[in-house]
């Protein structure tokens, strides 16, 4: 029997304690809030989207950042044993659109309860309120050399000894669920590299203050690019959502996972980052104009705000006209064909300039992360400390919006919990 240490009781933290201890082993598990999984209880605006059923090859192309690392992890956990994991312990799940996994009560208290009953009949001992400070280390003999896993300091004083640590705290996004980049601390005190955390899955700033007259309005089935002067970053169709800063929506938050590059940091910090919105993706520019052509055959002697109403969310409309700079009561058939070209132009290209994005009090996830060229993705044990391990977000992997983050927290804790169980 080894005695296991995790530190963090998250997503990744649960999983890891129930594998860990499955192998019957001793597992601690230390969170410093009042409850675990406190982070869990608001995923998913509280439904908890836990995974999604895509095959596992199709998962992996929607990680963002280094997934070739996750190949063996996915392969020991994968989607499929989440939701059987679940079904076991009494949740049943129902697929939604784009492949979305979640509890059929629509409860992530549900999926909370399934992980801390799991862990309770392996006999884990889950300590809230138990915050650590340091991670204390000592040293092999000399013919193996390195540093080497030998127990944790808890801020309180007390000192926990243990044969392998699983460190799963979470990144930066949401502080005040307890992820305020902890792990990433006692990574760099034990000599791990760790990539800049900056929020991720998060809305945008825009410049234009038109975007405030049209705050909570909500686009759906439309398409927008992401553009670094001529270079196309993303493209993408789906739901999009005016706010009182800016826009958010599924488009938009999985659109920043593309901005991690240093060229997109770059060119965010000197305004030349625009988001192009084509509101009619199913309509050609011909076939836009011909559209047209038609509206204003019909409806020659209306305004041409009324006939715009037609083609757009009416309160849409004033913002476009303007824009397109066409006054409102306008008859349809005073419209000239420069000004026809030009409304047909702005609805398949409405442009927009990014001027940063919101914190982590906003962010779904964090990118950057502890440098995975130093952990065994098949074990995800340190390669430069015996008898450490991570998993979850406090890693340098991330991935889209609809479950997949979840995934990688359900599979790295899983592989972390095995191996340092073993």
């Amino acid at each position: 029997m080894k005695k296991v240490i995790i530190v963090g009781g998250g997503a990744a933290g649960l999983m890891a304690a129930w594998a860990a201890a499955s192998s019957h082993n001793r597992v601690i598990l230390l969170e410093k809030n009042e409850k675990a999984g406190k982070k869990l209880y608001i995923t998913g605006k509280g439904r908890c989207n836990l995974t999604n059923a895509c095959t596992m090859d199709d998962m992996i192309t929607h990680v963002v950042t280094n997934p070739r690392f996750l190949y063996s992890a996915f392969s020991r956990f994968s989607n499929q044993d989440m939701i059987a994991f679940l079904k076991d312990r009494g949740v049943p799940v129902k697929v939604e659109r784009g492949g979305r996994v979640f509890p059929v009560s629509d409860h992530s208290s549900d999926v909370i309860k399934a992980l801390r009953e799991a862990c309770l009949s392996e006999k884990v001992e889950i300590r809230t309120r138990a915050e650590a400070a340091e991670i204390l280390t000592g040293h092999t003999g000399p013919e193996e050399g390195g540093p080497v896993f030998r127990g944790v300091k808890l801020k309180d004083g007390r000192c926990l000894t243990g044969d392998a640590l699983i460190i799963a705290t979470g990144g930066c996004s949401y502080p005040s669920t307890g992820s305020t980049g902890d792990g990433y601390d006692f990574a760099r005190a034990l000599g791990h590299t760790v990539k800049k955390a900056e929020p991720s899955l998060v809305p945008f700033c825009i410049k234009e203050p038109w975007c405030r007259d049209l705050m909570g309005l909500s686009l759906k089935n439309i398409s927008i690019q992401i553009r670094n002067g001529k270079k196309r970053i993303y493209e993408g169709f789906g739901e999009f959502l005016f706010t009182h800063f800016g826009v958010s929506g599924p488009l938009v938050l999985t659109a920043s996972t593309r901005l991690g590059t240093a060229a997109c940091a770059r060119a965010l910090r000197e305004g030349k980052l625009t988001l192009c919105l084509d509101l009619k993706p199913a309509l050609s520019a011909e076939q836009l104009d011909k559209r047209f052509l038609r509206e204003f055959d019909i409806w020659r002697n209306k305004n041409i705000s009324n006939v715009i109403e037609q083609m757009l969310p009416k309160r849409m409309v004033p913002v476009f006209l303007e824009l397109a700079e066409v006054a409102s009561d306008k008859k349809v058939r005073e419209i000239s064909r420069q000004e026809r070209r030009r409304m047909a132009d702005i609805m398949k290209a409405l442009p927009m300039h990014i001027e940063g994005v919101r914190g982590f009090d906003e962010a779904i996830i964090t990118r950057g992360g502890v440098n995975i060229r130093e952990i065994d993705p098949a074990t995800m044990a340190s390669r430069l400390v015996k008898g450490v391990y991570f998993a979850g977000e406090v890693l340098d992997v991330d991935a889209e919006t609809g479950g997949y983050n979840l995934q990688i927290a359900w599979s790295t804790g899983y592989t972390a919990g095995i191996s340092a169980g073993r």
